[in-house]
């Protein structure tokens, strides 16, 4: 009887393993896949404030150049009395903010009727350097028909035009945007229009210096967190962004949402990596917030908690083994 006994062991205990087996692994499947949710809904919240966050300090820091810009602006105003005049409030301020590349101030025409219909006194860098004053104003450039000078006659107020590329092949070429303020009369009626041109520089050092911020934060560090930030024009193009990791939307939803100031969520291969983007506006400013997370980044996240049940199920099967062996053993003797 004893063979008999010790073969019904030996498949009882089978019988016991692979059920223990199974039930192991649809605990793990669910419980992994609830830990991936509660990491999905957490991450949303987390990365969502991160961003909005990123936006406020994108939108303090414009805020900071329109302050600069206007001073400038303000001291144009109070020497409207003659060209020589502007030229020289333009030259005693042009030098307060390395980051702008150049002050205007361009005229109505005959404002200065010795000046005649163009007069545009541009104080500019000089080969990243000194500045240099130019009269860029003539029938080949003429500002009164461009879409900065004609909206800020319509509006009145000052505004930040749509990003543009500058190339003369020499080293001011590059990405520029202009922070526009139009002067007035005491009647009301335009005077001239002022402007900072500026590169992007400024805003990609603004990033970098972000993105360190939160690289150092102790609780993403904890978190296992890799992201970073871009900022984004609202027709989708990118225009600051950190380590040459530009990013563009082409989706015509998304495009939508970024022109009318919406926030959202978009999944995305970005350089060959699936990615998740949460985008958001930047007050006073239509320009777009986005900050790109690895979808990886998620799964570091689940990896620790995925080995720690993984290691539970050992262990717990390891046991059953065990008792199932020392039964069968004692049922032998």
């Amino acid at each position: 009887m004893k063979p008999l006994s010790k073969t019904r062991t030996g498949r009882q205990n089978r019988i016991v393993l692979l059920t223990v087996l199974a039930v192991m692994i649809i605990t793990f499947v669910v419980t992994l896949g609830i830990c991936y949710h509660a990491l999905q809904n957490e991450s949303y919240a987390r990365y969502v404030g991160i961003m909005d966050v990123a936006a406020e300090k994108i939108a303090k820091s414009v805020r900071g150049m329109e302050m600069n810009a206007k001073n400038v602006f303000d001291e144009v105003e109070k020497h409207l009395d003659s060209p020589e005049a502007v030229i020289a409030a333009l030259e005693s301020k042009a030098s307060l903010n390395p980051d702008v590349s150049g002050y205007f101030a361009a005229f109505e025409p005959e404002y200065f009727p010795e000046k005649g219909t163009w007069f545009e006194p541009y104080m500019h860098h000089k080969d990243s350097s000194d500045y240099e004053m130019t009269q860029v104003g003539s029938a080949r450039h003429n500002y009164h028909r461009t879409e900065w000078y004609v909206r800020a006659k319509e509006s009145g107020e000052s505004f930040w035009a749509d990003p543009y590329y500058y190339y003369d092949g020499t080293d001011i070429s590059g990405h520029y945007t202009t922070f526009v303020k139009p002067i007035l009369d005491e009647n009301g009626q335009l005077v001239c229009v002022c402007g900072a041109d500026m590169t992007f520089e400024w805003l990609t050092k603004e990033l970098q210096r972000i993105n360190e911020e939160f690289k150092n934060d102790d609780m993403l560090k904890h978190k296992q967190s890799d992201f970073y930030i871009v900022v984004m024009n609202n027709d989708g193009s990118c225009i600051a962004y950190p380590d040459e990791r530009s990013v563009s939307m082409t989706e015509d939803d998304v495009i939508h949402n970024m022109s009318q100031k919406k926030s959202g969520i978009v999944n995305m291969t970005i350089y060959g990596v699936p990615s998740t983007v949460y985008y958001g506006p930047i007050d006073h400013i239509n320009w777009t917030a986005a900050l790109v997370v690895p979808q990886h980044s998620l799964l570091k996240q689940l990896l620790t908690p995925a080995l720690i049940m993984l290691a539970i199920a050992v262990i717990g099967l390891l046991i059953v083994w065990l008792v199932c062996r020392r039964r069968k053993d004692a049922e032998a003797v």
